[in-house]
């Protein structure tokens, strides 16, 4: 754990295992592959052809050669031919076969391309959901700490499905607001209005009185009126649910070692990602949600994208936290947890 989402060259990408979309000889190609082969050298090809090629939604392992990891996974993705000739159980097979492999050679950290999205003509948004769900599921039931990256290298957006895209689209344009803007319209607007009446602009509204400084007597009295904290609401909100802490943090998308601190540490204040990504691991109504990043010392606000994408989710019951990150990869923004 956990899973991410990024933009790069996955032949520069530092980790354990690197997979490559390969073709059934396993001998290069274009694309993905044709890089692979590239950046690898010689070696490679060579390693290859003792493997004798692969079937398509298999694996294959070899050494990563002069790449920045171990080994290089090749992974034969379907040829895309409308859907209906068992494409989607071939790519999740691809998927399935690479991760069974990485954690076989005990690698902690695997990076992934979009397979079958380019050459063989996998439609992206089908190809990212296959990718997302069949990752998802393997982080969930593994014990394993493997940290997987899905490595995108192309800048162009990949689309959700056309509906989640149009309605996650809708949802921001009528929940987001550009407070900078508005507040700085609102002024303008205001300044116009008392220039055309030769009013004075209306004065600034008084900072509110600071708490009496005698309100508590003593450090102690201070302490006793103090909350629980974000850890402790944590805990117990896991236990009334009935989770244990190893359900909790992987539906988070959350590394152990991170949830470790957070469980030692009572006072530990995490970032607004992880608790958003507990949030939904705990399947949070809105008004539980934003109780807990209280806690934190955040708050959802409709001028964050993000936090308008999550609310999306949180109102319409989807609390799968890999399916709200692709649509905040879509988006260009943090995602949860990783």
């Amino acid at each position: 754990m956990p899973f991410r989402i990024v933009r790069a060259d996955i032949t520069a990408f530092p980790c354990d295992a690197i997979v490559n979309a390969a073709k059934n000889s396993l001998l290069g190609g274009g694309g993905v592959d044709g890089a692979i082969h590239k950046a690898a050298g010689p070696g490679l090809l060579e390693e290859c052809r003792t493997l004798g090629g692969c079937p398509t939604g298999q694996a294959r392992i070899t050494k990563g050669y002069d790449l920045p990891c171990k080994y290089v996974i090749h992974t034969v993705g379907p040829v895309w031919q409308g859907g209906g000739h068992g494409e989607r159980e071939l790519l999740e097979s691809c998927y399935r076969s690479s991760l069974a492999l990485a954690r076989e050679h005990e690698c902690h950290s695997v990076a992934f391309p979009l397979i079958s999205a380019g050459v063989f003509g996998y439609p992206k948004d089908q190809a990212l959901r296959v990718a997302v769900d069949a990752i998802g599921a393997f982080l969930l039931d593994t014990s394993d700490d493997m940290l997987v990256t899905l490595v995108v290298f192309s800048p162009t957006p990949y689309a959700l499905s056309t509906k989640l895209f149009t309605d996650v689209q809708s949802f921001i344009d009528d929940h987001y607001v550009d407070t900078h803007y508005d507040a700085c319209a609102e002024r303008m607007r205001s300044m116009r209005l008392h220039a055309m009446l030769g009013d004075a602009a209306p004065a600034a509204k008084p900072m509110p009185a600071a708490a009496p400084a005698g309100a508590y007597s003593s450090l102690e009295q201070r302490l006793a009126h103090m909350d629980e904290s974000f850890s402790q609401m944590l805990l117990r909100k896991i236990d009334e649910r009935g989770m244990t802490d190893a359900e909790c943090y992987k539906k988070a998308n959350i590394d152990r070692k991170l949830f470790s601190k957070i469980r030692s540490d009572v006072h530990y204040k995490p970032s607004k990602p992880t608790a958003l990504a507990f949030a939904i691991a705990l399947e949070l109504p809105l008004e539980e949600t934003r109780e807990l990043l209280q806690k934190a010392g955040y708050a959802l606000s409709p001028a964050s994208k993000a936090d308008v994408i999550v609310e999306y989710f949180i109102r319409r019951g989807n609390y799968n936290v890999f399916q709200i990150n692709e649509a905040l990869f879509v988006f260009d923004q943090s995602l949860l947890g990783a």
